[in-house]
């Protein structure tokens, strides 16, 4: 049995990250010296080029705090009085974003959709002509509640064509999706530190249309998520952050942006997360558990699996004992289906998908044997 204290995660973020990145974390650093502020600048350079965007048209914005901190920095700080903002909804993360404008005060609608479906951009194009007052539309690429990866491209071609602002929460796919930003027509994407790029929790970032975040000045809601003031500074102090920054979590992801291009860039990333899922998707599916999202909605993300039939399983149980044995998995978020998820990203290699097949297969026959 392996030590309980050490474990790799097979989460959607936090994610087992390398060495290379933890080791960039021993150093303390100072927010105002030069090189500290580079660093950031080096962080911003590479993800325009990420988001194949150049630095005339947009810039990349860092915002402390996790991923939702940047999510709430966009739509609190965006939308004007005078914007309405239509949230496509399958999924918590997108329920999430209407919580943040009801808080926020920020005017906005709502066009549902099953969770286990993809938001259809004929639909959405037939609501947007019926309903003139949105000039925002913003969704979820990875929908981490299930697992699904939402076709923004389609949905970029309606909200253009109509001359509208798109905002797109690619928390879960930024870094391993490869996501060409101007030519989609993404107005504002949101992505986080823990997430497909590798680093550890402690700021978001936006990759921001330059002309709209400037004229966003003075819309915002609240002081520590001013996106335009954030801006402002980074651009005026050269990398500098409004406030204290998490500098050994900035250190951390500088090393995980080397740590990509090293692996090959987001189209290796991606071919790798890809066949951890399909891997784990068969195995698992062989093993009893059905995976939630067809196949052709399925992301690489992570894989949302419903409990075998006639199983009774007890979902603390059956982390515990994978803990033990060295895994750690998440609790579904389906409200009504018993679910759990597997992460297929970070550190997370062949190795792996074979050990933790192997784990819910002894897991099984050990419920057997009780029943």
């Amino acid at each position: 049995m392996k030590d309980p204290n050490i474990y790799k995660l097979l989460t959607p973020g936090p994610l087992t990250t390398s060495l290379e990145v933890r080791e960039a974390m021993l150093i303390d650093r100072c927010t105002w010296d030069d090189d500290y502020k580079e660093m950031t600048q080096e962080i911003r350079r590479s993800l325009l080029k990420l988001a194949h965007a150049g630095s005339k048209k947009y810039t990349a914005v860092l915002m402390q705090g996790s991923g939702t901190f940047g999510v709430e920095s966009v739509l609190s700080s965006i939308p004007s009085k005078d914007d309405t903002v239509l949230v496509l909804v399958n999924g918590a993360y997108s329920e999430r974003m209407i919580t943040i404008m009801e808080r926020e005060g920020v005017a906005h609608e709502r066009l549902d959709f099953a969770w286990d479906e993809v938001p259809d951009a004929g639909k959405l194009g037939e609501y947007l002509d019926a309903h003139p007052e949105v000039t925002f539309v913003s969704m979820v690429h990875s929908e981490t509640t299930s697992g699904i990866l939402n076709d923004i491209e389609s949905v970029g071609r309606e909200v253009k064509k109509r001359s509208l602002k798109l905002v797109v929460d690619a928390m879960s796919s930024f870094g391993a999706v490869d996501i060409d930003v101007p030519e989609i027509g993404i107005d504002f994407l949101i992505s986080s530190a823990n997430k497909c790029i590798q680093g550890v929790p402690g700021f978001s970032f936006i990759i921001a249309r330059r002309a709209l975040l400037e004229a966003s000045k003075g819309n915002a809601r609240t002081l520590s998520l001013d996106l335009y003031d954030q801006y402002e500074t980074m651009e005026r102090d050269g990398g500098k952050w409004r406030f204290t920054s998490p500098t050994h979590v900035v250190a951390a992801f500088c090393a995980a942006l080397h740590g990509l291009k090293e692996e090959g860039g987001v189209k290796a990333r991606f071919s790798r997360y890809e066949e951890n899922e399909e891997a784990l998707r068969k195995g698992m599916k062989d093993l009893g558990f059905k995976p939630f999202i067809k196949r052709k909605h399925q992301g690489p993300i992570i894989t949302t699996f419903l409990y075998p039939e006639g199983v009774k399983i007890d979902f603390k149980d059956m982390h515990s004992y994978l803990k033990r044995h060295g895994y750690v998995i998440y609790p579904g978020k389906l409200t009504k289906a018993d679910s759990f998820r597997l992460g297929n990203i970070g550190e997370i290699y062949e190795e792996d998908v074979k050990n933790i097949l192997w784990l819910f297969k002894k897991y099984l026959g050990k419920i057997n044997e009780k029943a």
